[in-house]
């Protein structure tokens, strides 16, 4: 039966500390690969570079979404009766779907300043739940409009939706934006993506494009608050062609430009274990692209099957002058297609991207690793300074990547490391309770504490976290599920 491992006594001594009743391995450590040599560097200071803040860029919309409650306020001079009533508040529900889609877009238009400064991972959950959002006020939008000119005719709600459709300009096609919308979010509701290849979800969600397109001209051909105000109309097609004009920027043409300065190729793959590859890629001028330990890139590799989609995969080793590395587990086509990887391969590759960096802390730092969500915490636990405990969860043994790399940075620099394998049922306990978080790392508490792996040992493990009472705002994750 597998129970909570550690190293052998003779990496003890070299700083790595071992669980009572463990099985060690004897032999000296492994001596470092390239990719494996510890290289200690100074932290950044994220404040340093001007990094937004989260409460900041949702000061920002929430500032935005102030003005267009202003823009409705100003267009309409009286309210009266239930017809006016009903339509007042679907011509807001209106606005604010305008102006929703655009700040959705804009979060996941890749711009630096948000990348570096939340992150993908929180950029992701924010454009989902705001995604849910502007879904049910669109539909909402929609059901209060023709129920307020349906009153205001003293008409049928089912006559008036015909009369709509047929005789205002620009509404039919706004419904079908509408129902393309709706069925993105369907698509985008966990139980759905769950059923189908990344690459189909991502593609569909791609039609959201297309609904934001069909839906622009009836805000101009019917809303009261464009109708009659040119500066409204003016300064509203800004803000629309400004975000275009940064997604075809940042996703676009800057990785086009990356891609003909540094010339990314594939100059080997390396099995890792089990259904887990380390994919090498070489190219020019790679110190300029600033990237950090824990950042990831999005991959396009450029072979006849995988040209067409892009994936997100960590950095597993802190980047050379000359090589990056990714570290990938067989989980779908697209990641299974890349041990077929030839060497000449050409890459594009676009980022750097996360928030998912170290800061400076005098205090010490835990890196709490689940699974290969070990990928980019390998790549921080080679160049942190000062104390570092590295905490790797895994199912089996076979589950661990990159052990014998792993132990050679311990034992470098003195780090200590602890691999807690093995199912609950089989070690009696959950290895990730406050209690055991306690004893392995004393003060844990006063630490800065990184965690990555899957959403629900992020969870357990943040939960476990707080009970060992380490504050959340020391806590910092990072979830593969985008």
């Amino acid at each position: 039966m597998t129970s909570v491992t550690g190293r052998s006594a003779q990496a003890r001594q070299a700083g790595t500390r071992a669980f009572p009743g463990s099985r060690g391995r004897g032999g000296p450590p492994p001596r470092a690969s390239h990719a494996a040599q510890v290289r200690p560097t100074p932290v950044r200071d994220k404040r340093a570079y001007g990094r937004v803040s989260p409460r900041g860029v949702l000061a920002v919309i929430g500032v935005g979404a102030v003005i267009v409650m202003a823009l409705w306020w100003h267009s309409t001079p009286a309210v009266s009766g239930l017809g006016g009533w009903l339509t007042g508040a679907g011509e807001i529900l209106g606005l604010l779907c305008g102006y929703g889609v655009v700040v959705l877009v804009a979060l996941m238009a890749r711009l630096p300043p948000l990348e570096r400064g939340i992150g993908t991972d929180r950029l992701a959950r924010w454009h989902a739940m705001g995604g849910r959002y502007i879904v049910s006020i669109i539909v909402a939008h929609g059901l209060l409009i023709v129920w307020g000119y349906a009153v205001e005719a003293h008409t049928t709600v089912f006559s008036e939706t015909a009369s709509l459709l047929t005789q205002y300009p620009d509404v039919l096609m706004a419904t079908v934006a509408g129902f393309l919308l709706l069925g993105v979010g369907i698509v985008s509701m966990r139980a759905a993506r769950r059923r189908m290849r990344y690459e189909t979800w991502y593609y569909l969600h791609l039609y959201t494009y297309l609904a934001i397109a069909l839906a622009f001209s009836h805000q101009f051909a019917v809303g009261l608050a464009f109708i009659n105000n040119l500066a409204a109309r003016f300064w509203w097609s800004a803000m629309y062609l400004t975000v275009a004009v940064l997604v075809a920027w940042y996703r676009v043409a800057v990785p086009l430009r990356a891609f003909a300065r540094h010339e990314f190729t594939v100059i080997g793959v390396k099995a890792e274990g089990p259904g887990v590859i380390s994919v090498y890629i070489g190219g020019k001028h790679l110190d300029e692209l600033d990237a950090e330990p824990g950042q990831f890139f999005r991959w396009r590799f450029l072979t006849r099957s995988l040209w067409w989609s892009s994936h997100p995969y960590s950095l597993s080793a802190a980047p050379g002058g000359d090589v990056m590395r990714i570290t990938v587990k067989d989980i779908g086509d697209h990641s299974r297609a890349l041990a077929q990887l030839r060497p000449g391969t050409r890459v594009i590759a676009e980022g750097p991207y996360g928030a998912f960096t170290a800061g400076r802390s005098d205090r010490g730092v835990v890196l709490l690793a689940g699974g290969v969500g070990i990928t980019p915490l390998r790549a921080m636990f080679s160049t942190l300074p000062g104390p570092v405990t590295l905490i790797y969860r895994a199912s089996s043994e076979r589950d661990i990547v990159f052990r014998d790399e792993l132990d050679s940075i311990a034992a470098a620099r003195g780090a200590k490391v602890y691999y807690l394998v093995g199912l609950r049922a089989e070690i009696g306990g959950d290895p990730l309770s406050p209690r055991m978080l306690h004893s392995l790392v004393p003060g844990l508490d006063q630490q800065e504490v990184y965690v990555c792996g899957p959403s629900g040992m992020i969870s357990a493990a943040s939960e476990a976290l707080r009970g060992a009472g380490v504050p959340r705002r020391q806590i910092h994750f990072e979830s593969f599920e985008l």
